[in-house]
């Protein structure tokens, strides 16, 4: 009640305040003190409501939309009993808005009848939305105590029906003595269902003429289309949002019903809060509710849908529907222009996590993303970077994700062994009432214009993973099934996590056997990482006293030599900082950035041949002309962390020196010291043999006269010497003793 109290107290009960009774004359009190509202509210001189209805009555438009805040300024007891009982309130309002309407149209339309009857053939009834800032409630708060009141509701639009077309009004004809009667069904999911004569009269009730006996038959009356007014009717899914949705919970649905100017606003995928009245239908019959006929299923009658944006504020006309503050833009402005800003923002993301600077460097460009472009043609070029991390157990890639998920404005997680191609794309489902087929979107929809986070991705089936070819390149979901052929949108990042084929990198065999994707997977990925879990005493060290710390709670010991206490973004700031530069900023190539990414491309196409000569192999990693406009969508978000408008060279040298620390490093993983691969494993081959015959089975001999023997005098590599010895000693053709100093032959 504060909102509306201003500067009052009332200690009345709100279900006490104005008592309405089923008398006319109180409900005309009402739509009065509703049309005197609509005509006479105005804010700084400015007649707000009449102005709106003019404005929109010129443009066909028969609705006005309507704050409640407003209406609590002009009368706390009209506002409250909106709250308390929309069902009723809502039809004289619109009765109110109707005559306001046409009183602004026709101001002479009640001198004569004609000009009256021409504004109501003219102007229909006007629809009332009722914007309100009430609390949102979640799914799970409303129960039978809310119902037939006001709530709000934030969710994920998940499917939404064809348009229908529902009678507002019926002229009925009865098949027997051809009376007429016209009749009002109810609003709502509960009106005339989808039987066709489903909800009429059952008997006719025309007076019997003189002299003529009235024999009408049970159900007599048919319905006069010609007669009879429809308006527009959709049906949504509304879903909570991930975030949520307690931990082992599926996530709840609730059916929303929306008419007239509020169908066609919202397409599957879009976040919305929706304000409505809650009440409830009777479904169709069914074994559930046979047996229970006061059994009903509750939806929400819609009386305004607000998109929103990935921050969380309301809908407004930028492309991610966020409205900032003067203060934040200057802030996020600062912020942009403060030095070394990017390597701040990299060392926040997943502070928690030790190192890994440049895997973090990575995630941050995939967090805020290239320019989009759309071609003269009508082709289009994504400017969402996908990222694949291919590492050794226990690197914290699935930490990584878990934060990533928090910290972009829009992210759906989902592991690879429980996600199938439906689940990740699109579904054809049947609805239970009308048995028509209807789409409802699966993670990569819902996550449009954010962050598909995929762990496990080496576990997915195959024919899963193919679903998602389409989805990471151009960025639509094509559906052929059930007599559905249509596009979605999946405009997403795609950051994936996944183990090489043994569960460990293995140093010997090539990249192509460590990595079990096929070449059309991997040259979507913008970067690749390979993350080796190493063994180095001085690293060790630091990451276990790392770890120690974060369970001791001790975070002034947990940063970085670099990174000073306080100097860290929090994750509410920087979700706010990724939205408003997605929406505010695409930066564009200069001249000097042109010719430097154009003249590095060639350079990296030249290694690769070399690579693929040197190892007499083609290289698993392709490095195609996706690999340069992944470079350019690397700088273009190197560019858009600090808000520049053009991409200048020192932004693609870093983008250069991400990309090739990443999938040129993984390119020509397993060459060491100057040797390619193949030369490597020649010499291995070469060795072995020379052990074998040097070492008879049960004979041992000192490491170190191995050394002075191969790399000493032969001439062959320390590497390859300790890679032989290493691979013998997993066959248990030999084993070491004396910490290592002593080798003995076992086995064959």
């Amino acid at each position: 009640m504060s909102a509306y109290d201003g500067d009052h107290v009332y200690a009345v009960h709100s279900r006490d305040v104005a008592p309405l009774s089923s008398d006319a004359s109180n409900n005309s009190e009402i739509e009065r003190q509703f049309f005197e509202f609509l005509l006479q509210y105005r804010v700084h001189n400015a007649f707000i409501y009449r102005d709106q209805l003019r404005a929109n009555l010129l443009l066909k438009q028969a609705y006005v939309e309507v704050d409640l805040e407003q209406i609590g300024l002009y009368n706390d007891t009209l506002a409250n009993l909106i709250q308390e009982r929309p069902g009723d309130m809502l039809p004289l309002f619109e009765i109110a808005a109707t005559k306001a309407a046409r009183s602004i149209l026709y101001p002479m339309a009640g001198t004569s009848e004609e000009t009256k009857e021409q504004a109501e053939r003219e102007l229909p009834n006007v629809q009332v939305t009722i914007r309100s800032s009430l609390n949102m409630q979640q799914f799970r708060d409303l129960d039978a105590n809310s119902l037939t009141r006001l709530v709000r509701i934030p969710g994920i639009v998940i499917s939404a029906s064809v348009l229908s077309s529902r009678a507002s009004k019926l002229t009925l004809q009865c098949r027997s003595c051809r009376s007429t009667r016209v009749m009002y069904p109810p609003i709502g999911l509960g009106g005339i269902g989808a039987g066709a004569d489903k909800g009429l009269p059952r008997i006719c009730d025309a007076p019997e003429t003189p002299g003529q006996k009235k024999n009408c038959p049970m159900d007599p009356y048919m319905i006069v289309h010609a007669k009879s007014s429809f308006i527009d009717s959709q049906v949504l899914k509304l879903q909570e949002a991930p975030d949520m949705v307690p931990v082992g919970e599926l996530p709840r649905h609730m059916m929303l019903s929306v008419d007239r100017y509020l169908t066609g606003r919202v397409v599957p995928g879009s976040r919305a809060i929706a304000t409505g009245i809650f009440s409830t239908f009777q479904a169709t019959k069914n074994k559930a509710t046979s047996s229970a006929p006061a059994l009903r299923q509750p939806y929400l009658r819609v009386l305004h849908l607000e998109l929103t944006s990935p921050s969380g504020s309301s809908a407004a006309a930028s492309p991610f529907g966020a409205r900032w503050s003067p203060e934040e833009e200057e802030e996020f402005a600062q912020m942009a222009a403060s030095p070394g800003f990017y390597e701040r923002f990299a060392k926040s993301v997943a502070p928690s996590i030790y190192g890994n600077l440049d895997i973090k460097k990575a995630v941050t460009c995939l967090l805020f993303g290239g320019s989009k472009k759309v071609l003269p043609d009508g082709m289009r070029l994504r400017g969402d970077i996908n990222v694949l991390l291919l590492g050794d157990p226990g690197t914290a890639k699935s930490q990584l994700l878990k934060f990533v998920e928090k910290v972009a404005p829009i992210a759906v997680y989902t592991s690879g062994k429980g996600s199938s191609a439906a689940g990740l794309t699109a579904v054809v489902q049947r609805d239970p009432v009308s048995r028509e087929f209807y789409l409802e979107g699966g993670a990569m929809v819902l996550a449009d214009t954010g962050v598909v986070c995929i762990d496990e991705f080496d576990k997915m089936r195959d024919e899963d993973r193919v679903a998602i070819h389409e989805a990471m390149e151009q960025q639509t979901i094509s559906i052929a099934k059930a007599g559905i052929t249509t596009i979605l949108n999946s405009r997403t990042s795609v950051l994936a996590a996944a183990n090489p084929v043994w569960g460990r990198y293995d140093e010997g065999r090539s990249p192509g056997e460590n990595i079990d994707f096929q070449t059309t997977i991997l040259s979507r990925f913008d970067m690749i990482f390979i993350i080796k879990d190493e063994h180095n005493e001085l690293r060790d060290r630091t990451i276990a006293k790392h770890v120690m710390n974060i369970h001791l709670n001790r975070p002034e010991a947990n940063r970085d030599d670099s990174m000073e206490t306080g100097d860290e973004i929090d994750i509410d700031k920087m979700k706010k900082y990724i939205a408003y530069c997605k929406s505010k900023c695409a930066p564009r190539l200069s001249e000097e950035a042109m010719e430097m990414l154009s003249s590095h491309f060639v350079g990296l196409r030249k290694q690769v041949q070399q690579v693929e000569r040197d190892n007499d192999e083609r290289s698993s990693i392709p490095i195609t002309i996706r690999q340069l406009e992944a470079i350019t969508r690397i700088s273009e978000a190197v560019a858009k962390i600090t808000l520049s408008p053009v991409v200048l060279p020192h932004h693609v040298e870093e983008s250069m020196r991400l990309f090739k620390f990443s999938t040129m490093d993984a390119v020509s993983a397993g060459s060491v010291d100057g040797l390619s691969r193949g030369e490597l494993n020649e010499e291995i081959a070469k060795i072995e043999r020379e052990v074998r015959r040097r070492l008879p089975i049960g004979w041992s001999t000192s490491y170190q006269s191995l050394v002075k023997e191969f790399v000493t005098q032969q001439g062959y590599s320390s590497h390859a010497l300790e890679r032989t010895l290493f691979i013998l000693e997993k066959r248990e053709v030999i084993r070491f003793s004396n910490q290592k100093r002593v080798v003995h032959r076992t086995g064959v």
